[in-house]
């Protein structure tokens, strides 16, 4: 498999006139694709369906992402037409993304894979709702923050853990967590140099929860500024953070490559934590931006 094969085999589902014109789509899990892929390879119940079941699981997971997409302004007067018509389009193209793995799924008679990521898809959005009724609430930590992020990411691809065999089983959940938890650190750098995303961000909720008192209640009061709320960013060191927590989850996750019972599965899987890998040295965003 190419690296972007199964990208390009989903970008036939995906292909839209109207939905190109009017708005953005999330960016394809290529990682954990690759990942899942590389992994069925190796099992004997999965590795025939190993592409269907990949194309599926990124047609799931890009229609949950554009969901993520749609923010709420409802309340918001000055949204026009055209925020409006992208808006609608989000919530229709998730769906249709969505709806596609079914169909897929159908037509190869594998019904009990429907069931195995519609339950999945379940899990994902209860996760979702704990998180956002924690961030409302402003009952969130930082840790627990990376935490749902792993989950998140990772819930769809949990649902292939009946397929594993043998040590596959047991490494599978752990493989998956860890670099479900990299892919998310490598996120919140690349949303450091992007200053209208950081509302949210994993260096909010660590300076809400370490900072000073006089900065929690400012950074509360005024979350919408982002000149300060850059100044705070900068004042705890979050970059660093940030860089020095990836750098040991990458660690962690290329010492699990030894215990990979396939010395060419461990070669893949090395190839794809090279992006976590580089993210570590805190190279410059246009480069980071390469690693994709």
């Amino acid at each position: 498999m190419t690296r972007n094969r199964i990208a390009q085999m989903a970008q036939k589902y995906m292909e839209h006139d109207m939905i190109a014109r009017h708005t953005d789509l999330p960016a394809f899990p290529d990682g954990r694709i690759r990942l899942l892929n590389a992994v069925l390879a190796h099992q004997p119940a999965a590795a025939p369906q190993r592409e269907l079941f990949s194309l599926v699981t990124a047609l799931v997971q890009m229609g949950l992402d554009t969901h993520d997409l749609v923010k709420n302004e409802a309340q918001d007067e000055k949204s026009g037409t055209i925020q409006m018509r992208a808006r609608q389009l989000k919530v229709l193209a998730g769906d249709y993304f969505s709806s596609r793995f079914y169909n897929l799924l159908a037509q190869a008679g594998q019904i009990e894979m429907i069931r195995k990521l519609s339950e999945a898809v379940c899990d994902v959005n209860r996760i979702k709702i704990a998180l956002y009724g924690k961030m409302k609430q402003m009952r969130l930590n930082a840790e627990e923050y990376l935490t749902h992020g792993a989950e998140l990411r990772s819930g769809l691809f949990l649902s292939f853990g009946h397929l594993m065999n043998g040590l596959y089983s047991r490494l599978w959940p752990e493989l998956l967590e860890r670099f479900s938890r990299c892919e998310v650190l490598l996120h919140e750098l690349l949303r450091l140099e992007r200053p209208e995303q950081l509302n949210g961000s994993w260096g909010i909720w660590h300076i809400l929860q370490e900072g000073s008192e006089e900065d929690r209640r400012a950074l509360t009061d005024h979350p919408e500024d982002a000149g300060f709320v850059r100044q705070l960013i900068e004042k705890y060191a979050v970059a660093d953070k940030l860089g020095g927590m990836l750098r040991q989850s990458a660690v962690q996750l290329q010492a699990m490559l030894p215990r990979v019972p396939s010395d060419k599965l461990a070669k893949e899987l090395q190839a794809l934590i090279e992006p976590f890998m580089k993210g570590t040295a805190m190279v410059p965003a246009a480069a980071i931006k390469e690693l994709g």
